[in-house]
């Protein structure tokens, strides 16, 4: 029987249906902050703003100049910080090859009540605490435990073996601990990567190397959730080898149109938790 495809669209129509009513409440608002033209930017980005649209929440995207020195984007993010107005802002990576030795210095800049993108140290420090202390996730990783839930594929218990150790892999690895998953984290210095792989019950990718994920690393039965992306003779394309795994996996998602959507509806669920924080708790 081949395996059940676990599409993001519908999980990300539910999520964003589901927060109209908090949009038009709060009223919050979006900022998008694009340095330079990377192609693969100008598709995410036209995502988001269009999940913006989809549940009419404000938004705007500060197009920026390739050529934008630190302190020019470090002035726009201390404006951003002290803008009342604005609930949450990300800068979208990559950057130009002249910020990204400072990606660990701008991300540190950014006023943790309006870290929506959740890749800041107090963000991701409160994960480390319980589901409880969640409050901005990583969007993607979020995003994955979404549509989990939504097919009702439970963790507690489960083996999850998640492949990569980056600014997915690693936050991943603490929300499912946090449900109570017994979790193996691999990476590209992992030994036999296909000895730990076979012994998922779930198994999560999201390194960026197609079809790194072969059949014979999968176990029979396995859930498996491809986050990684890449372009192959310009199509995109996910970790795992789809169509050979999906021959004996009992469920995996789709690239694209897996954890993608999911990833943006995380995005502006994120917004207005900030805005909800901001108005109510203060932290």
């Amino acid at each position: 029987m081949p395996a059940l495809l676990l599409s993001g669209r519908p999980v990300a129509d539910a999520v964003l249906e589901s927060l109209k009513a908090d949009v038009t409440k709060l009223d919050p608002k979006l900022v998008v902050v694009q340095v330079g033209n990377d192609p693969a930017s100008d598709s995410y980005i036209k995502q988001k703003l269009k999940s913006c649209e989809a549940v009419s929440m404000r938004h705007e995207h500060k197009h920026l100049s390739d050529t934008t020195t630190l302190p020019e984007l470090m002035q726009l993010i201390d404006e951003l910080n002290n803008d009342a107005d604005v609930t949450g802002f990300i800068i979208q990576l990559p950057l130009p090859k002249q910020l990204q030795p400072h990606v660990p210095k701008i991300i540190r800049a950014i006023d943790p009540k309006k870290d929506v993108d959740g890749f800041g140290a107090y963000n991701l420090g409160k994960m480390f605490l319980s589901t409880e202390f969640e409050h901005l996730p990583p969007a993607t990783p979020a995003g994955v435990i979404t549509l989990l839930e939504y097919y009702k594929i439970s963790v507690e218990g489960k083996h999850v073996v998640v492949v990569g150790h980056g600014t997915v892999g690693k936050p991943l690895a603490v929300m499912l601990l946090n449900r109570n998953a017994t979790v193996t984290v691999c990476h590209k210095f992992t030994k036999d990567l296909g000895s730990f792989t076979r012994q998922a019950d779930i198994l999560c990718s999201a390194v960026g190397m197609a079809k790194l994920i072969t059949k014979d690393m999968v176990k029979p039965g396995a859930v498996v959730i491809d986050i990684g992306v890449s372009r192959v003779d310009g199509k995109l394309c996910g970790d795992v080898d789809f169509d050979a795994v999906s021959e004996i996996a009992s469920a995996m998602t789709p690239v694209p149109g897996g954890v993608g959507p999911l990833t943006v509806a995380s995005l502006i669920r994120n917004c207005i938790t900030a805005k909800k924080r901001q108005l109510y708790s203060g932290s």
